[in-house]
């Protein structure tokens, strides 16, 4: 695993445990200014920049506060010089949902860019399979 690697690795892993812990301040670390982001729920143009971006995550932390998991399962990153991606997997809902379908993930792509020598997350986009087709 190359140095990029481990560096967007370690990143992505502090995001998720900030997420799982309801750390607006963590969540929003080693993101840039002009983040887009396709979330499951609306808008569905997408959250774009850093305070859009900031507005979707207190009724995530709100459901999240009554019982929801978020787990990270796994993760790939590709990082070339300055651009990198990365995917994931994660357990993601209530105990309830979780016990009626034990194989739904959601599902997460990150987009990254490397600024001064710092990765920052530039894009993300986190989806659910659909199960109605």
């Amino acid at each position: 695993m190359s140095e990029d690697e481990r560096q967007i690795r370690d990143l992505i892993d502090r995001w998720a445990e900030a997420v799982h812990s309801g750390d607006m301040a963590g969540v929003l670390a080693d993101h840039s200014d002009d983040i887009v982001m396709f979330d499951v729920p609306p808008p569905y143009e997408g959250a774009r920049g850093i305070d859009a971006y900031r507005e979707t995550w207190p009724p995530f932390f709100e459901w999240q506060s009554q019982g929801a998991r978020f787990e990270m399962l796994s993760l790939d990153v590709t990082a070339g010089e300055d651009v990198a991606f990365a995917h994931a997997l994660l357990r993601c809902g209530m105990e309830a949902e979780l016990a009626d379908n034990p194989e739904n993930r959601l599902r997460l792509t990150v987009g990254l860019r490397k600024e001064d020598g710092r990765w920052l997350v530039a894009h993300e986009h986190h989806s659910f399979p659909d199960t109605t087709v």
